[in-house]
């Protein structure tokens, strides 16, 4: 058997096809391009059971992973997180049947690291030396650590608000860390140019082909971890959407495969009030979004104005009957305080949008009660620490305790 068994690349918009052992950027169109597999002769030589006694990292799929030589493969330990039942959130909100898939334990703290994992490693198989892109932080931290793991030299540009504490994994993995007065927009547009200027491999979302396939990987995670089944519905916060539209593609192509046999899963894409694109074309029935004018909200990683891959997304919720949500700042703020005294999960904000979504679709009767439901938590609470307001007593040696 191959180690992987990745064919070519394909533009979704004009069908173009590209060879898989060549840098490719965006199609000549501009659309970005999506990896093919040979499955059919996969589906012949590859069974759940040979999933036995591998590593327990995203790695253990590697015949659907796009690294061809093992040899080049970069990896911290990336993948397989918990799926956690959430018992009394779940109550609370009507949903008995609730997870939690929890990507805040994986390296570098958010599900960012799979697609940076599964990109450099490709990029190193490529002959990379250099690469920049674009961030809203968590990103650009992933790409920068294992960038410095692979040998690679990587150029970072992201908004002055971004997270700090992403700024400061940029900065000591010895990656070029540039700051921009402006949104993730304004960054890529930098990025953009020192691309051009410089002949730099450009890992902005979707530029390149392989982030979408490290992310894909939790959605295999979830069907083997629910013995090769899968929830009824799915919820994401989105921003540039490549966890969603990985997601969806790795539930079709295990369906390809035959490992699973149920329907896929009604995919919901989670926006914040303050910058929900995807939500406003999707009410509309359009197929692509616009840009989004003024974003701000708390869950900074989902504050992307224009998606390069919106319709991927838009096509995912509407293959699979899903829907798209906005949730207010306040509401989302207010989930992550209350996932945190049910459950003991300090879940990032746009995890907390993703659950007060669940609430609200199930208040609404979108989600219907016997449905198994389940939510991706995208990153670490701790990554966020200007989230949380904290007052406490100040207590002078001696004093007793003071209780609530």
């Amino acid at each position: 058997m191959r180690f992987s068994y990745i064919s070519h690349l394909h533009c979704p918009k004009c069908g173009t096809e590209y060879p898989a052992d060549q840098i490719q950027q965006l199609c000549k169109c501009g659309s970005p391009l999506l990896v093919d597999y040979d499955l059919k002769e996969l589906k012949k030589n590859w069974m759940p059971a040979d999933l036995a006694g591998r590593s327990n990292d995203l790695w253990r799929y590697h015949e659907l992973l796009p690294v061809t030589d093992e040899k080049n493969v970069v990896t911290l330990g990336e993948g397989m997180t918990p799926l956690l039942p959430m018992e009394r959130a779940g109550q609370d909100m009507g949903i008995p049947h609730l997870l939690m898939k929890d990507e805040g334990i994986i390296p570098t703290g958010s599900f960012k690291a799979r697609g940076a994992a599964v990109g450099v490693s490709k990029a190193k198989e490529l002959g990379v030396k250099e690469l920049a892109m674009p961030t809203n932080g968590n990103a650009g931290a992933a790409w920068s650590l294992y960038a410095a793991r692979a040998g690679i030299q990587a150029s970072i540009v992201m908004p002055v608000e971004a997270p700090v504490i992403t700024r400061s994994e940029v900065a000591v993995s010895g990656a070029n860390l540039n700051l921009v007065n402006g949104l993730i927009s304004d960054a890529g547009k930098i990025v953009g140019q020192a691309v051009l200027d410089n002949e730099l491999y450009d890992a902005s979302t979707l530029k390149e082909p392989y982030r979408i396939e490290g992310k894909k990987t939790m959605g295999i995670e979830i069907a083997e971890q629910m013995h090769w089944k899968v929830p009824d519905v799915i919820l994401y916060p989105t921003g540039g959407g490549v966890g969603l539209i990985g997601i969806h593609k790795a539930l079709k192509e295990l369906a390809e495969l035959g490992w699973i046999k149920n329907k896929l899963p009604r995919l919901v894409a989670v926006q914040a009030a303050g910058c929900a694109p995807i939500v406003k074309a999707w009410e509309e029935g359009k197929a692509e979004s616009q840009f989004w004018e003024q974003s701000e909200t708390a869950a900074f990683g989902i504050n992307v104005p224009k998606a390069l891959g919106d319709f991927l997304v838009l096509a995912a919720i509407a293959e699979t009957d899903g829907c798209a949500i906005a949730v207010e700042d306040e509401e989302l703020l207010q989930e992550q305080a209350l996932i945190a005294r049910l459950e003991g999960a300090f879940v990032c904000p746009e995890g907390a949008a993703a659950f007060a979504a669940a609430r609200k679709l199930k208040q609404n009767g979108w989600i219907r009660g016997e449905e198994t439901v389940l939510v991706l938590n995208t990153g670490s609470g701790i990554k966020y620490p200007e989230t949380v307001k904290v007052e406490a007593p100040v207590l002078q040696p001696g004093d007793p305790l003071q209780r609530p």
